[in-house]
């Protein structure tokens, strides 16, 4: 069975030709493992949904393990591996400006489905709002990695953050529904199609969605009700609980 994205056309914010587009996928919605779990257990492979949650939690600690001593790791679905981020000095290793993280590429499973995709247009937006990019200014890294206490890039289209609803601005929500909102005066760079954020300098380790609300459509007009985008960021080298073992109900 072929699979199924869908996009909207939009103008490209990286050139200033207007016949020059992009696509924006118009999103099904948020998986998270739990929804994996749903669908392994629909393969009706006869396995007990706590069998399912033992063998895909003990896949993933021994990805891990194998990642943090060293593996280039291939999995089939990704092929991942460790590098190092920050100046050594003094020949010793300081968690406070030193740091790791792990590199990821698509691998063979992935490059199957995709020739397997068929990508439905479903026509023009002009006005729509999109994230398409973010980096790091501290690491130069594009993955959603953020640093406390230093500039974050995010790019994309009708982002500037203005209007009068109390909704608007820029947020950080924790994996627990925690909101953090951040102060304008943070938002130091406020564009169409770029922002840069001071990330709060306490802002815990942990898997966060950041949402930019706006009412901004062009340089004349507001919307009369604001809208957002959002994408997926992370802060620290550890997510999650000490317990991330999902509960299926």
């Amino acid at each position: 069975m072929a699979n199924t994205l869908k996009g909207w056309m939009a103008p490209n914010t990286v050139t200033a030709d207007p016949n020059d587009k992009i696509l924006v996928l118009e999103s099904t919605g948020k998986a998270d493992i739990n929804k994996v779990y749903e669908e392994m257990l629909a393969e009706d492979t006869g396995l007990r949904i706590e069998t399912i949650v033992h063998v895909v939690t003990l896949y993933q600690r021994i990805c891990a393990r194998l990642l943090m001593n060293g593996w280039q790791l291939n999995t089939g679905l990704f092929y991942a591996v460790p590098r190092f981020l920050g100046i050594i000095t003094g020949g010793k290793w300081n968690p406070l400006k030193n740091s790791i993280y792990v590199a990821f590429t698509q691998d063979k499973v992935v490059r199957e489905e995709i020739q397997k995709t068929n990508v439905h247009i479903l026509g023009e937006k002009k006005d729509v709002m999109y994230i398409i990019e973010t980096e790091d200014r501290q690491t130069g890294l594009r993955d959603g990695r953020m640093t406390p206490g230093r500039n974050f890039f995010v790019r994309g289209a009708n982002l500037k953050v203005t209007g009068s609803d109390e909704a608007v601005g820029v947020s950080l929500t924790d994996s627990k529904g925690v909101v953090t909102k951040l102060e304008p005066d943070l938002i130091s760079i406020n564009k169409p199609s770029e922002l840069t954020l001071l990330i709060p300098a306490g802002l815990a380790d942990g898997d966060y969605t950041l949402t930019v609300t706006t009412q901004y459509v062009n340089n004349h007009v507001e919307l009369k009700a604001p809208r957002s985008a959002s994408v997926a960021v992370h802060v620290g080298d550890n997510s999650g609980d000490d317990d991330d073992r999902p509960v299926i109900e």
